[in-house]
């Protein structure tokens, strides 16, 4: 079977960055497993992988915007340090949920000077090339209540309504790095995974 709108895909992968580094990969014996054409993967890649079957590999190099867009200067900004009540020790890199008009926000600390911390809404590979190595381990037509839901049910279904070791998206929150979530929401956090409803 051939990957096409509306079947399930498993499969292995590595994402490098322009410069060979390693940003992400699928763990040995655990394939990242999406709906294909249901937006639970970044558009470039599921574009690319139209028409593989299980056993074939791909090297996809996915702009910016069909991966996760250009960074938007309107999503970092400055906030006083005591905004961040509670923690004693904040360091670049640290990830918190924001609360805006718009929703919660993932957003990161990306410098701290005094009482300035200032942080960043922005996906961490907004405005980067992504290079991946795709293999491709199994392909199957998805079942009708996988299509009406938008990701695929595996393993028992979700996880309790926490966030999955390894992405995974329940209650219909975001879901991994490498793929869209299930609300076609943009998402954060966790590493390559899939989608699963209660």
């Amino acid at each position: 079977m051939q990957i096409a709108d509306g079947t399930v895909v498993a499969m292995d992968y590595a994402l490098k960055d322009d410069e060979g580094t390693l940003i992400d990969q699928s763990q040995p014996g655990q394939p990242l497993v999406y709906l294909h054409g249901h937006r639970n993967i970044i558009p470039g890649l599921e574009a690319a992988l139209v028409g593989k079957a299980a056993g074939d590999t791909a090297e996809v190099r996915v702009d910016p915007a069909d991966g996760y867009g250009e960074p938007n200067p309107a999503l970092e900004q400055v906030v006083p340090r005591e905004r961040f009540q509670g923690v004693e020790d904040l360091q670049v890199g640290m990830q918190f949920q924001a609360n805006t008009e718009q929703g919660p926000v993932s957003v990161r600390i990306v410098k701290i000077e005094e009482d300035d911390v200032t942080v960043d809404g922005n996906h961490p590979l907004a405005g980067k090339h992504l290079n991946f190595n795709v293999t491709i381990q199994e392909v199957r037509a998805a079942t009708e209540e996988e299509i009406a839901h938008g990701h695929i049910h595996q393993g028992g279904g979700c996880c309790g309504g926490e966030g999955k070791e390894g992405g995974g998206c329940c209650n219909d929150e975001p879901q991994a790095e490498g793929g869209e979530c299930c609300s076609s929401e943009p998402q954060d956090d966790a590493q390559g995974g899939t989608c699963c409803s209660n």
